[in-house]
């Protein structure tokens, strides 16, 4: 009882979350909006009375009520007993122990100063370079590796939130055999003997099972293998693969070959279904670099043309994007093939994108060579074969599209190669079964039932290597807790074949085993460390007498000199397509890669449960993406709970109604629903899974939809700490087509007050060395929330859970706001990153009653948290809604391993205390020491804030406007530069840059 009235009045706390539109109403009030309009969400844009309380209002409505269980006067009670308690352990005890410093401290260990060490983060087989900020051998902070080719310094939100992951006290910590912690040694005693067995039989019973492997130390361990056991077999499975590019390589060339872009030389890019402005896609760190250096309204700019069923960062980037279901992007590319002059089986057919084709066909034919198309990964590999015709009919190939080797060891079709190890389990051939990394149990194709073949084909020793107790590890005898990579050694390939040596930054911290370990055991090198092993491959390639030299310098620059794969001359054969013209009325159903959580193996990153989703701002959850005509002919409503059927297999899921989603087409994210992921990510959202089938891993078919009348509360930030600006008047976006800000430069700049209007006093910044500001280039920005994870990292911020979301108690100092217009059914997006704006003139310092909030002669908005008793004044005066509030102790103050990750220049903050973004000033100060100890002045460039130093695209540039030579004085003397809510006058010291699209004069009109 008292459970359901608690649910009751949680549910009467947010009414503006509860209260949705009816679809009726939602469409006549959209009718009634005239003229250009910016807006976060569908309720926004209808007008919905219940999102205007919600705007005007600094939090929702009850967050800061008391709702749980133990009463206001019980809480008091604990909390005055909790203070006697810190007023008696006021005094710092030292240990019992004796304990002395350093007899000689190491001459690289500064307290206070951290250490960069350069490796790499890999995920699905592509390695991502990195530096690693080491304080006093904790690593505490990813960077990116500024001179390597791959990255050029960017990061992406899997690697910044890798180092949560190596903390995880979720994390394996022990070798267990059913279920029972035993050592290293009595799990070699124990396979010993069936290893001795095998050898005799060639290995006939061993299969070995990986994901996507492309460290070439590995690779030659694993030929090794091979070679000492013929009848071993190794398979790759990763959910999230590259089998369809392959496949399209094959189709077109008659081998697979990887594919790499260079869009800094491409004018005109056609996406077809390929969101490669995103984490996830190889490349994606240069990719995004490449693709923003171009978007300079003042050079030559290049245009995008996105074809894709679900919106993505990419598709809302777009200079024209079509919305089409992804069995029809194969029609599509088609139809492009033969306007460029392919000879294919098109009929022509485009369902109703014909001026669209057009112009985009003529679009790549003016720039020949200097043009690219790129198919998606979970398109067919039809699409793939039809693209590699295009770009070599276009003379793209060696341009803008190059051919190599594939950074995939064991290039082979990972659904086949499973399919071909269930057959083996059933049939009783397997006897060792060694499993190193991934979750089968849970992600494999529903139609393998591998989880039910490996429990029931009673295989003699099962072995599972993993960071995780995973669905995998429960239905194995032997579980190995796995080294974090930011732990172990290793190597691995970026995408265009760079290789990098992965060190450790610290000592295993559960005495984890690696990969390469585990592989060295059934050679029977049962002694041999990683390091051992990695340096001796490198050895043998590399055998002059300056191995150590050359080995140093690999380790110091973070990748290896001369391993980038040369390029290929390929030509490609011609193109038949094979599949049939859907019927445009079948309901499609699609498979996505999550876009924080992936394909489930950062279940357990609270960063990254809590990040919200580039355009839906979903967080904790992967609801049904549909489109809004689909949701009114089915009369949904977002939250709404849904049953999808599929091959008899049926899932529930809620619904989320998202501007741009192709028509009759649900989308689903995979990697929710997990079951043994950890205390953040078991039971969060629902598992899809079960309806993803081996011939149908991305698009499938003969869906059914059923709505159960059921509604499931989602936890998005979308709407919340909303500045006030009604649908149709004060643009928080500026924007303008190239031939608009050709004719008018200034136009983002028509609010701007004049200078020295004000009431306030004045203060001479110019007398300063230094006054510090920044600039957001909205035009460089993707929306990829890298910058989000990275301020996460370094300042210290916590996650709060679903729960608190909901009540829109959520802690991070920067957001990042996405803005439509035009179309609902096909909007423009753009991308707003948004953290304090340091005003000058700063309304929340005038309201703090005890001056916690206070301005610093640099023009920054510092905040003295010792003195703030949470009144929260100051966020209820700050229009741009940026401060963040500690309504609970969000903080983990007790897990020895959470201490271990945090910034040691970053003060951890307690319940009742405000915050918010810094510029971060701890980086100030030591830059500023260091130039004072060698008495100069901090040079532009070597100081960079977390979220600029992260951000792949360089959209952000913070520095010292009082220097007219820096970048940042240069960015905000541009005609596009222009201050948020400038009609205000509070002179923010964070400015953007508008953003300019180059649409193609011939669709302009037709908002594409």
């Amino acid at each position: 009882m008292k459970e359901e009235q608690n649910a009751a009045r949680r549910e009467e706390i947010c009414p503006s979350k509860k209260d949705k539109l009816d679809l009726d109403t939602a469409r006549a009030r959209v009718a009634e909006t005239k003229g250009p309009e910016y807006w976060r969400s569908l309720e926004e844009l209808a007008g919905s009375a219940e999102f205007q309380e919600m705007m005007h209002r600094e939090f929702p409505k009850g967050a800061s009520e008391w709702v749980d269980s133990v009463s206001r006067r019980g809480f008091l009670q604990l909390m005055g007993a909790s203070l006697a308690l810190a007023g008696m352990t006021a005094c710092t005890k030292q240990p019992l122990e004796p304990i002395v410093p350093y007899v000689k401290q190491p001459e690289e260990l500064v307290p206070g100063r951290p250490l960069f060490y350069a490796t790499a983060f890999t995920l699905g087989g592509y390695a991502s370079p990195v530096l690693v900020e080491s304080h006093l051998g904790r690593p505490t902070k990813i960077e990116g590796n500024r001179e390597h080719p791959a990255s050029l310094g960017g990061t992406d939100i899997f690697s910044q939130a890798s180092i949560l992951e190596m903390y995880d006290p979720d994390r394996s910590q022990t070798i267990t055999y059913l279920g029972e912690v035993q050592s290293w040694g009595a799990f070699l005693q124990a396979v010993r003997g069936p290893l001795n067995v095998q050898k005799g039989l060639k290995g006939a019973g061993i299969r070995i099972l990986t994901p996507t492997v492309s460290s070439p130390t590995l690779a030659d361990q694993m030929r090794t293998l091979l070679q000492a056991m013929p009848e071993a077999k190794w398979h790759v499975y990763d959910p999230v693969n590259r089998d369809n590019v392959y496949a399209g390589a094959q189709m077109a060339f008659g081998q697979p070959v990887e594919t790499q872009y260079d869009f800094s030389k491409a004018d005109v890019i056609l996406s077809l279904d390929a969101d490669f402005l995103s984490a996830g896609f190889p490349g994606s760190a240069r990719y995004i670099r490449d693709f923003a250096k171009r978007r300079n309204p003042d050079s030559p700019m290049n245009r995008l043309y996105v074809v894709e069923s679900a919106p993505s960062s990419t598709g809302m980037k777009a200079d024209h994007r079509l919305a089409l279901k992804a069995g029809d992007v194969e029609r599509f590319a088609a139809a492009v093939a033969a306007r460029v002059g392919i000879t294919t089986n098109s009929t022509g057919e485009t369902g109703g994108a014909a001026s669209f084709l057009a112009s985009v066909s003529q679009d790549l034919q003016k720039h020949r060579g200097a043009s690219v198309v790129i198919a998606g990964d979970y398109q067919p590999p039809a699409v793939h074969a039809l693209a590699h015709a295009i770009n070599q009919m276009l003379d793209n190939v060696g341009r803008t599209v190059f051919y190599t080797d594939p950074v995939n060891a064991n290039p082979v079709n990972q659904t086949e190669s499973l399919e071909a190890l269930v057959a083996d389990m059933r049939a009783g051939k397997v006897d060792f079964l060694l499993i190193l990394g991934g979750n089968p149990a849970y992600d494999a194709p529903a139609d393998f039932g591998f989880a039910k073949a490996l429990k029931e084909t009673n295989i003699p020793v099962r072995v599972h290597l993993g960071l995780y107790q995973n669905e995998t590890a429960e239905l194995c005898q032997w579980h190995v807790n796995q080294a974090h990579y930011l732990e172990a050694w290793s190597d691995a390939r970026a995408y265009d074949g760079t290789a990098s040596i992965v060190q450790p930054l610290i000592a295993p911290l559960y005495d984890g085993k690696s990969a390469h370990e585990m592989i060295a055991l059934l050679t029977g090198q049962s002694g041999a460390s990683s390091h051992d092993l990695v340096k001796a491959y490198w050895q043998k390639q590399h055998s002059g007498a300056d191995f150590d030299m050359f080995w140093r310098r690999s380790l110091h620059d973070g990748w290896v000199e001369g391993t980038a794969f040369a390029p290929r001359q390929l030509t490609a054969k011609p193109i038949q397509r094979l599949t049939e013209t859907p019927d445009e009325k079948v309901v499609e159903l699609n498979f996505r890669p999550d876009p924080s959580i992936y394909d489930g193996r950062f279940s357990n990153n609270g960063w990254l449960q809590e990040l919200p989703k580039p355009l839906s701002k979903m967080t904790w959850d992967n609801p049904a993406l549909i489109g809004p005509a689909m949701a009114e002919r089915l009369g949904l409503k977002t939250e709404d709970v849904i049953e999808i059927e599929l091959n008899g297999q049926k899932v529930t899921v809620p619904v989320w109604i998202q501007a741009g989603h192709a028509d009759n087409s649900v989308t689903l994210f995979l990697g929710y629903g997990r079951r043994r992921a950890g205390r953040v990510g078991t039971g969060a959202g629902f598992d899809v899974y079960p309806l993803r089938f081996s011939a149908t891993p991305w698009t499938a078919t003969g869906v059914n939809l059923r709505k159960t009348g059921e509604t499931y509360k989602l936890a998005t930030t979308q709407g919340y700490q909303t500045m006030e600006t009604p649908v149709g008047t004060r643009p928080l976006v500026r924007s303008a087509s190239l031939g608009e800000y050709k004719k008018e430069p200034h136009f983002a700049q028509e609010e701007e007050p004049a200078p020295g209007l004000t009431l306030y006093p004045g203060f001479d910044y110019r007398s300063e060395p230094y006054a510090w500001g920044m600039t957001i280039d909205m035009n460089a920005c993707v929306g990829c929330n890298n910058c989000i994870v990275a301020c996460q990292s370094e300042n210290n911020i916590p996650i709060v859970g679903k729960e608190q979301t909901v009540r829109g108690r959520h802690m991070h100092w920067l957001r990042v706001d996405t803005y439509y217009e035009g179309d609902r059914a096909n909007p423009t997006a753009h991308f707003q990153p948004v953290p304090c704006m340091q005003c000058e003139n700063a309304p929340c310092e005038v309201v703090c009653p005890v001056g916690a909030t206070v301005h610093s002669s640099e023009g920054l908005n510092d905040m003295v948290y010792n003195r703030c008793v949470g009144t929260r004044y100051c966020s209820n005066n700050c229009p741009y809604k940026v401060r963040r509030f500690n309504f609970l102790l969000f903080q983990d103050w007790d897990t020895p391993q959470l201490k271990m990750m945090r910034n040691p220049d970053v003060t951890v903050r307690s319940r009742g205390v405000m915050e918010k973004c810094t510029y971060c000033v701890q980086r100030i100060n030591q830059h500023r020491i260091d130039a004072e100890r060698e008495d100069r002045k901090i040079v532009d460039g070597e100081l960079q804030s977390a979220c600029q130093q992260s951000c792949p695209a360089d959209a952000i540039v913070f520095g010292n406007i009082n220097d007219p030579n820096s970048r940042v004085s240069k960015l905000k003397a541009q005609a596009r530069n222009y201050s948020l809510l400038a009609d205000l006058n509070t002179r923010p010291r964070t400015t953007y840059l508008a953003e300019v699209r180059n649409p193609n004069p011939e669709l302009e009109t037709e908002h594409s």
